[in-house]
């Protein structure tokens, strides 16, 4: 099957009808339609540019997995509930996650952030008698660690946060991210 697609301009953009510029752009839109067509025809998705592409931009952003950019071990940030304020605050400032994660035996209890402690110095003159289960959130945002991590950009930007534990089937914490980290990874 031969197919024509006639692309031709009468006049060029440039005032001496010179330099290629309509032409160019009619080209360019052409090209474009003709990717889009096939696009759809071959059923050609998002992860099927990021195999082909992986270090690119979309290919890291797909391709990129929680599991690999969160923080593990002894890099969690976590406390248990029976913690003082003051004490939990010193492990969230030495983590550098801007969190603590309130556990008991590894399962994700809640959380307390830069910005609950903000609300908790507004709302307390004495917080040397908190523990951390007096303030924390409790049922937190949390994602597992088998999501891309553009899934945890989009969580934390659909609910305004910062960071996010990382848990298992059995909300047992595996890791923990924060923006810091999707950064790095160049995820956003």
């Amino acid at each position: 099957c031969n197919v024509h697609l006639d692309v031709s301009v009468e006049k060029e953009a440039c005032p001496h009808n010179l330099a290629p510029t309509s032409s160019t752009t009619v080209a360019l839109a052409m090209g474009d339609a003709l990717a889009v067509s096939l696009l759809t025809d071959k059923g050609f998705s998002p992860d099927d540019f990021a195999r082909s592409h992986p270090s690119g931009a979309l290919g890291r952003r797909l391709l990129t997995f929680v599991k690999n950019i969160m923080k593990t071990g002894d890099d969690i940030p976590a406390v248990s509930t029976d913690t003082k304020l003051l004490d939990a605050l010193l492990v969230m400032s030495q983590k550098k996650l801007g969190m603590v994660l309130i556990t008991d035996n590894s399962t994700l209890l809640g959380i307390f952030t830069d910005g609950d402690l903000r609300r908790v110095l507004e709302a307390h003159s004495d917080i040397q008698s908190l523990t951390i289960g007096d303030v924390m959130t409790a049922n937190c945002k949390s994602i597992s660690a088998d999501k891309p991590a553009v899934v945890a950009v989009q969580i934390m930007d659909e609910f305004n946060l910062n960071s996010l534990p990382v848990v298992d089937n059995d909300n047992q914490v595996v890791g923990a991210i924060n923006t810091h980290t999707l950064m790095q990874a160049k995820i956003i």
